[in-house]
Formats: C-alpha cells, structure tokens, sequence
C-alpha cells in the first residue's frame, strides 16, 4: 500500500471512495492538515498500491489496514477515521478493530448499508479506442451523472481526477459496497459516530432516513448532517462547507 501524509498533530485517517484513490480529498486536506496530521492511503488495487490478490471478503481488506496503520502509528496513539462512500466497508471494520484507539469515526456518503439500486442510467462506458476529447466528455457525463448534484462544479480538476482514477482501478469494489457491513459494525464502534451526506446522492436516493437512524441508533450522540442541492462527492463538490463541518465534529471527539 502507498499511503501519504501531511500536517501534524493529532492523526485523522481518510480512506476514499471505489475506483479512487487519496486525491478523493484533494479539496480537503489543506484545510485538515493545518490542525491535525492528515493520512490518506490508495486502498488495495486502486491508485498507486497493489492489488490485494482476490481478497474474497471486506475482512481481508480490513486485516490489510490494519496491518499498514500499526506500522505507520505508534503503538495505542489514537485517532479519527473517516470514510468515503466504499471506503466505509473496510474502514467500519478497522474502526471495530481499534476499539478503542477510534476517537470519532465519521461516514461521508457511506456505503455498506446493504444492497441498493446503482444509478446506471446515463452513465457512458469509457473504452480504450476513444480519443482523448471523447474520454474526457465520458468522464465529465459520468460525473454528473453519480458523483455531483450541480453539473456546473464539475471542473476540469474532477475530469483529471475521475480518469487517472478509472484508469488505474485493478479491485471492483462495487460488491463490496453492496454488503451491509458498515450496518452490522456500526453498534461495535466504540468511538463518537457522525456521518456527512449530499441530500442529492444518488447512491443513497430513498434510503437516506434509514441510514441516519441506524447510526443514531448505534450512537444516540452521533451528528448527523445533511447538505443540501449537493451529491455524492460532497467532500468536492461542496469543499468548504464541508471542511468547516468536518473540523467542528474532529474538534468536538479531542
């Protein structure tokens, strides 16, 4: 695994989206790394790491975190996690593990609540023989499409972004995203849950309230926000409200 670091202070873990990798918090790790040191790793099989092999279950993925994070850490140091969309499938499972050393653990368009429609309507395939103009316009369609509520933030950063990402992605963590893992590890997560949603993501279209009550329900303190007219990548597509956000539930879990 390639894992990357910035700032100091106290440690706050980032774990991106499927088919990503670190730069899934680009707009967001200035604003966090001026208060606490901010770790962001390309999961197994996306981004820069290697593939996991066939890792079979979110467990292997899990044990593999683990393994990289008592490497990087100091032994008992604590810290937050937070998690993006597939990210939250391993990432419950680390924050179960850590017991705890987990002092908030906060879900950004999580998946792992069970399985679900995917909006495929729209989206375009990417393929090798088109030209570099028509992957690009693919990608931005695509964007708009699953990731963004507001087409017009869709910048060319997000293009750059969504096709290095695609093109490296060796792991579908589709299946994965689809399990109710994050469902069943919720109660077992001893540090402060919290969770950051777009009202307008469509990964979680219609299942949004039921959710909320799930982590309400593990974590009657849990703080749940709901930003409105934005979409899935909410950490981009809405950077400073959702620094500002983010900042104020770390600061509250010190």
């Amino acid at each position: 695994m390639v894992w990357r670091q910035w700032g100091s202070g106290p440690v706050v873990v980032l774990l991106h989206g499927g088919f990503g990798s670190w730069n899934h918090w680009c707009r967001n790790i200035v604003a966090l790394s001026r208060e606490f040191s901010v770790i962001a790793p390309d999961l197994p099989g996306l981004g820069d790491s290697d593939r996991p092999g066939d890792p079979g279950t979110a467990e292997h993925l899990a044990d593999i975190l683990v393994t990289g994070l008592e490497q990087i850490l100091d032994p008992d140091q604590t810290f937050h996690l937070g998690c993006f969309s597939f990210g939250a499938v391993p990432g419950s499972l680390v924050a179960v593990e850590f017991g705890e050393r987990i002092r908030s653990f906060t879900l950004v368009g999580a998946a792992g609540f069970g399985p679900r429609e995917r909006p495929t309507d729209g989206l375009v395939r990417i393929m090798p023989d088109m030209d570099e103009p028509s992957r690009r316009a693919a990608a931005r369609n695509n964007l708009e499409v699953l990731m963004f509520s507001d087409p017009s933030k869709v910048d060319e950063l997000a293009v750059d972004i969504q096709l290095s990402n695609t093109q490296r992605a060796r792991f579908r963590s589709r299946p994965y995203s689809l399990s109710d893992t994050v469902l069943r590890s919720l109660p077992q997560i001893r540090g402060r849950r919290n969770a950051i949603w777009g009202k307008e993501d469509v990964t979680a279209a219609g299942m949004l309230e039921r959710r909320n009550a799930a982590i309400l329900a593990a974590d009657p303190e849990a703080e749940i926000v709901v930003m409105e007219g934005i979409g899935h990548w909410v950490q981009y597509e809405a950077a400073d409200a959702f620094n500002s956000c983010y900042l104020e539930m770390l600061r509250r879990s010190l």
